[in-house]
């Protein structure tokens, strides 16, 4: 279990700190172009995605996402304390990575982000992006399992783009961006219309696996029993 836990606090804390860090970095270079700055924040996300999957992976099951351990712990592919412990984890390394990102670009180093992200289209896009991650972590798991890092690293890169809210698909980065007023924050007051959808869209995309999947032999790969 310390193993385990120690994947999931190292592979959270370099995944939500090339989140947050990358979004400063793109915003300061970017000289104002929000497109430019969008390009300069997902590809290192989908770059890191991928290392960290690999890395992490054999050890933990890579989650770094509650709602990817909900799921796993709904289908009987984590036990409950194991889940428990992953969620706390992986909240608690999004919220030092926040710290540590500040740090490393000399800002102040506890923050509360100012950025509203919230409404219907907002809503709409957190559901849709959680259930895609989900389907293609399920449905790559069953198909290919070697494919998982690249397919996962792909489809967040993808839906940084399609979706209204930039796919934070995470209930744990999105509570750590609230800490931390830039480029990729949100604000306090905004986090639990995105947590609800997030954990909407994971359980669709869940019911949606069953349904494509049903009748096959249960898959096993990136959860830890």
């Amino acid at each position: 279990m310390i193993a385990r836990l120690l994947a999931e606090a190292l592979g959270t804390f370099f995944l939500f700190a090339t989140v947050m860090g990358a979004g400063i970095m793109a915003d300061n270079l970017a000289g104002g172009n929000v497109a430019v700055a969008l390009i300069g924040t997902t590809l290192p996300i989908g770059a890191i995605l991928y290392v960290v999957i690999v890395m992490f992976g054999p050890v933990s099951g890579a989650h770094f996402n509650p709602a990817v351990t909900l799921v796993f712990w709904l289908r009987g592919e984590i036990e409950s304390s194991a889940a428990i412990a992953y969620v706390a984890t992986q909240i608690v390394s999004g919220i030092l990575a926040a710290f540590a990102v500040h740090l490393m670009f000399d800002l102040p180093l506890v923050q509360l982000a100012t950025v509203p992200r919230t409404g219907v289209g907002q809503w709409a896009g957190e559901g849709v992006a959680t259930f895609g991650l989900i389907l293609t972590i399920l449905a790559t798991l069953r198909a290919r399992p070697e494919a998982i890092p690249t397919s996962v690293a792909l489809y967040i890169f993808a839906a940084c783009w399609f979706t209204s809210s930039t796919s934070f698909a995470n209930p744990a980065i999105t509570i750590a961006r609230s800490f931390t007023d830039t480029f990729t924050g949100i604000a306090p007051a905004d986090i639990p219309g995105f947590v609800i959808a997030q954990i909407a869209g994971a359980l669709l995309a869940m019911g949606a696996a069953r349904v494509l999947m049903e009748g096959e032999a249960p898959a096993a790969g990136l959860s830890q029993d």
